[in-house]
Formats: C-alpha cells, structure tokens, sequence
C-alpha cells in the first residue's frame, strides 16, 4: 500500500492559510504586519482613554490606569477577559491584605508576612496567574510612600486598576474586535489538515518498497507541527470560554472538535507504532485492496472535517463511506485469516493492529462531524440520517 507523493490539498490548503501562496506575504502590509498594527492602535487608544480618564476624575499615580490598560490588552477578547480577570482580582487579594498588614508593624515583617499570606491564598484558590498581581500590588500599599493613609493608596491603586481593565475589554470588544472562536476555528480546520499530513507521513512506508526511511525524515516534523497546533488552539480554546457565545452549541462545538483532535493525534500515534518495522510484511498485501482503500478514504475524510470547521456546517456527508470500506476490510481480513499459519506471529500482530486503529480512526472522524453537527443544533440532512452508526 504506498500513498500518492504528490502536493496533497492539505498541503496547498495549509500553505494559503499560512499566507504562503498567491503572494500572502508580499508587500510592506503583510497579513500579520496589518494584525500587528491594528494590535499596536488599539493598546495605544486604551492606555491613552485611561490616561485621560485619570486626570478627568483627579485620581492620583495617573499611570497605573494605561500600565494596566497595555498589560491586559491581547490579542482577542477572550485573551483579554482571561487577563483582566486575573489582574483585578489579584489587585483586590494585595490591596485589602497590604492595607490589612499596614496596620500592624512596620517594614520588613509585616510587609512580608502580607506577601507570604497573599501568595499562599492565591495558591490554596487556584489563582496562580493573580499571585504575582497581588505581591505588586501589595508592594505599592505598604512601601510606597505618598500622601494620604494606606487605605487610599489602596483604593486609588484598585480604581486605577478597574478604569485600565474596563478601558482595554471596551477597546477590545468594540474596536475592530478580533475573538478567540473565530481564530479557534481556523486553528481546528488547520489541525485536521496537519492530522492528514501526519497521517500520510505514517503510511508513506507501510509495505512500500522502495520508501525505506522516507517516513523516518519526514514523521519528526509531521508530529511537531500538529502538537504545536495542538498547544496552541489549546490556549485559543481557554480564551474562547470566556467570551460570549457566539451562536447555538458554539463553545460547546469547539470544545468537542477539540477533543476529537486528542483522540485522533492519540490514534495516530498507535498506527505510528504499530507499522514501525512493517516496510518487508508482505501479509498486507493479502488483504487489499480492502486495506488500501480505506487507507486512501480516511486521507479526504480529514480534510472534509477541516473543511466543515471551516464553513461551520457539519450536515454534509463526505464522498466517501467509511463504514462501507471498514465492513470490505472486515470481510477480507476473514477471506485471509486461514492463510495466517504461513507468517510470522509478529507480522499477523501487526497488520491487526494497523486495521485496528484505520478504523478508529476512520469512526472517530465521522463522529467527529456527526456529534458536533448535533451539538451545535444543525438541522440533520436526509443523507446524513441515513449513513450507518
């Protein structure tokens, strides 16, 4: 069985979607140049409304406002709830446990008790991204020395903090806002097509003369670039969560396609143990052209999954019926099996487990578009009603 060597669609699809085709990355104003700058104007529109704000209402320390501003905003609204979140409630954690400690003592020990009781609470719920939030803020109370009492540098430190995190979720979500979701689907539609590129670089040696040590070149990388993918659409997924829904079952709908990445980077990772060793078993052959067909469906079955995410409609059956070449499979390997008894044990073993885990993979891509399809509420289609379970 020997896939085909030449440019996948995957591989054309993946290279436009990265700007590396059609002159993507032509030009002084390249796609990420414009993501850049439009980051750049809208971190500087906050800090400088807080700035303002500031002054308006005669807060003092004027800069904590813009500093908290430009250290929350990001990249997406999700990102940017997930980081404000954070900083305020770190800020409220060390303003009212240094203004607390301000009353007893003086400098170093109670100023480090505080740090130590805040860190530690931080820790105890969960709270790990606020700590160090905390102990700044902490800081400020207790050491910094302006006028007034503790208690309003504490209360003018959690204002500051509160006008730079409303500045930075208002500018995020309602200048040019870019959201979490959106990116997280591209992310998803591109981890299939990398789950595809991998799954070929698996196969490309599975009893193929001629392509001893291909796969050993080109498997580190394929594997690299999806648990890349993997990480990041991870975070995107986090960041996603926090913002507002955006259409019926969509968080839950991306929450499962990401799973069902997991799930299949997993079984791909099986099938890639599974035919190491396999370039000379020859058993293989006995079952195709069973074994090679639903080798050759489950490829398109991968990219048409990327293409669903991509068009956010799960309703429209593949092509190809993958339960169909399953059932030819199942019904060759039981032509063959009293033929066994002339090969290796290792080899039968072998072969089992590479069917094995074709049709795991080849069910968990159906139901990866099945299950979100019913998740996100689609109305089911005749043709997908009628595919086998």
């Amino acid at each position: 069985m020997r896939l085909k060597a030449s440019k996948t669609w995957s591989q054309h699809q993946l290279a436009l979607k990265l700007r590396l085709e059609q002159g993507g990355n032509r030009g002084i104003l390249t796609w990420e140049r414009r993501l850049l700058l439009v980051q750049s104007a809208k971190t500087a529109l906050a800090a400088v409304l807080c700035l303002w704000l500031a002054k308006l209402f005669g807060l003092s320390s004027v800069y904590w406002g813009p500093i908290s501003a430009i250290i929350v905003m990001q990249s997406n609204v999700g990102s940017t709830i997930t980081a404000s979140r954070d900083r305020l409630i770190g800020t409220l954690i060390g303003a009212a446990v240094g203004f607390a400690f301000s009353l007893f003592g003086s400098p170093p020990w109670n100023y480090a008790l505080a740090v130590l009781l805040a860190l530690v609470l931080c820790g105890l719920l969960g709270l790990r991204n606020s700590s160090r939030l905390a102990g700044v803020t902490i800081t400020i109370v207790m050491l910094i020395h302006t006028a007034g009492s503790h208690w309003i540098i504490a209360l003018h430190r959690v204002a500051q903090v509160a006008l730079g995190i409303v500045m930075a979720l208002a500018v995020s979500t309602l200048v040019l806002p870019d959201r979490a979701r959106r990116w997280l689907r591209e992310g998803l539609a591109q981890e299939f097509l990398l789950l595809s590129a991998f799954f070929e670089a698996v196969l490309e040696g599975f009893s193929g003369e001629g392509l001893r040590g291909a796969p050993a070149e080109k498997l580190p990388a394929a594997r690299e670039d999806v648990l890349a993918v993997l990480r990041a659409n991870g975070q995107l997924l986090e960041a996603a969560r926090n913002e507002p829904a955006g259409g019926p079952g969509m968080r839950e709908g991306l929450a499962m396609l990401s799973q069902f990445g997991r799930s299949l980077f997993d079984a791909l990772v099986a099938l890639q143990l599974a035919v190491e060793d396999s370039h000379e078993d020859s058993y293989a052959r006995r079952l195709e052209p069973a074994l090679g067909k639903l080798a050759e469906d489950i490829r398109p079955g991968f990219h048409h999954v990327a293409g669903c995410i991509h068009q956010w409609r799960f309703n429209v059956p593949p092509a190809h019926n993958l339960e169909q070449d399953i059932a030819d499979l199942e019904a060759r390997m039981d032509a063959v099996r009293h033929t066994g008894v002339e090969f290796s044990q290792a080899e039968i073993l072998r072969i089992y487990a590479v069917q094995l885990h074709l049709k795991q993979i080849a069910r968990l891509l159906r139901a990866a578009r099945v299950e979100t399809s019913q998740a996100i509420g689609e109305p089911q289609r005749e043709r997908l009603a009628k595919e086998p379970a």
